[in-house]
C-alpha cells in the first residue's frame, strides 16, 4: 500500500513538473516572438529611414548648385547687342569724366558674331553669353530673367525687359532710288510680316502693302551681326519681287555699320542699338523697322534656368565667378 502511494506521489510530481516545463518552454516561444517581431519592425524602420535618407540625398543632389568656374562670353566693343545688353543689365557705370563705362570683366572672352557666341556656349557646359532672340536656336538653352521667359508675347507685354530696337541709319539726302525703295519695303505689310515670322516684332502691324517698282541695280548694307540675318530674309524677298536687284548685306557690327553709313562707304547702316545724339549729329536719320529681345543663354548641361538682373550684372562685372556661388 505505501509502495503504491509512493508511486502516485512519483507520478504526479513527474507530472507537474513536465507542466512547468511545457509553461517555461511557451512563455520563452512567446518572448522569443515578440522580440522577433519588435527587431523586424526595428529593422523596417531603420530601412524606411535609409530610404528616406537616401531620396533626400538624390533630392539634394538633384537640385545642387553647379560647382564650375563661369565662362563669361561677351561681344565686341561696338556691338550694338553688348550696347544695349549693358545698359539693362546695369553692367556699365559713370567715370570721374561724367561719361558712361562699361564694366563687363576683363575674363570675357570677347567673340565678333552671334554665331561665334552660340558656339562658344555649345561648346562649353560653363559658359553664359548673350544674343538676339531672334537668332536663338537648339543648340543652347536660353534662361528667364527675373522669372520672364524670353519671348515676343512677354516682350510686347512689357514683361521682358531685355530689348532693345533694330534701327537703319543713314544720310537721307543721299540716298538713292534703290535704297529708298528697298527701305519702303522693309516698313511695308510685306516686310513687317517677315520680320515678324522670324521671331521679331513688327513696329507696325497695320502698314501698307508693297507694290513692285521695277528697281534694278545694287545695294550695300553695312553693321549689326543682330540684325544682318532678318535683313538678308528682307533681301532675298525684295529681290523676287525686283529680280534686277543686286542687294549685298555685311556683318560688320553696328559701330561700324553705322561709321559706314556716315562716311559714304555703304547707303544704309544696320545697328541693333539706338544710335548715339553725336552719331546722329553727323547727318544720320534712324528708323526703327523692329524691336528684338536679348536671351540669355547657357549650355544645355546647365541647371540654371533663371537668374536675376543682379545676379547677370554680378557675372558680367566678375563679382560672381563660380556657379556655385549664386545659391
Amino acid at each position: 500500500m505505501r509502495t503504491k502511494k509512493l508511486i502516485t506521489l512519483l507520478t504526479a510530481l513527474c507530472v507537474s513538473a513536465a507542466f512547468a516545463g511545457c509553461s517555461s518552454s511557451g512563455e520563452s516561444s512567446v518572448a522569443s516572438d515578440s522580440s522577433s517581431s519588435t527587431a523586424a519592425v526595428n529593422s523596417q524602420a531603420d530601412a524606411d529611414s535609409t530610404t528616406a535618407s537616401a531620396d533626400v540625398s538624390q533630392a539634394t543632389d538633384t537640385t545642387s548648385s553647379f560647382d564650375a568656374d563661369i565662362t563669361v562670353i561677351s561681344r565686341e566693343e561696338g556691338s550694338g547687342t553688348r550696347g544695349a545688353f549693358v545698359e539693362l543689365m546695369g553692367i556699365e557705370q559713370e567715370n570721374e569724366d561724367g561719361d558712361t563705362e562699361d564694366m563687363t570683366t576683363e575674363n570675357a572672352e570677347i567673340t565678333q558674331s552671334t554665331s561665334v557666341v552660340l558656339q562658344s556656349v555649345a561648346d562649353n557646359e560653363a559658359a553664359i553669353g548673350y544674343i538676339s532672340l531672334g537668332s536663338l536656336n537648339d543648340s543652347v538653352k536660353a534662361i528667364s530673367v527675373d522669372g520672364v521667359e524670353p519671348t515676343v508675347e512677354n516682350i510686347l507685354a512689357g514683361e521682358y525687359a531685355v530689348s532693345r530696337p533694330f534701327v537703319i541709319c543713314y544720310k537721307a539726302e543721299e540716298l538713292s532710288e534703290l535704297a529708298t525703295d528697298f527701305m519702303t519695303f522693309i516698313m511695308s505689310s510685306d516686310g513687317q510680316t517677315i520680320i515678324s515670322d522670324n521671331g521679331y516684332i513688327s513696329v507696325d502691324s497695320e502698314a501698307a502693302a508693297y507694290e513692285g517698282s521695277g528697281m534694278s541695280g545694287s545695294l550695300t548694307l553695312s553693321g549689326s551681326t543682330s540684325v544682318s540675318p532678318v535683313m538678308e530674309k528682307l533681301a532675298d524677298a525684295y529681290k523676287e519681287i525686283n529680280p534686277n536687284v543686286t542687294i549685298a548685306v555685311q556683318q560688320t557690327g553696328s559701330g561700324a555699320g553705322i561709321t559706314a553709313a556716315t562716311e559714304g562707304a555703304c547707303e544704309i547702316g544696320m545697328s541693333s542699338r539706338d544710335l548715339k545724339d553725336e552719331e546722329l549729329a553727323n547727318g544720320l536719320t534712324a528708323t526703327t523697322i523692329a524691336n528684338d529681345g536679348i536671351a540669355v543663354i547657357v549650355n544645355h548641361s546647365n541647371p540654371v534656368d533663371n537668374l536675376t538682373t543682379e545676379q547677370i550684372m554680378s557675372i558680367y562685372t566678375g563679382s560672381i565667378t563660380n556657379w556655385a556661388d549664386l545659391t
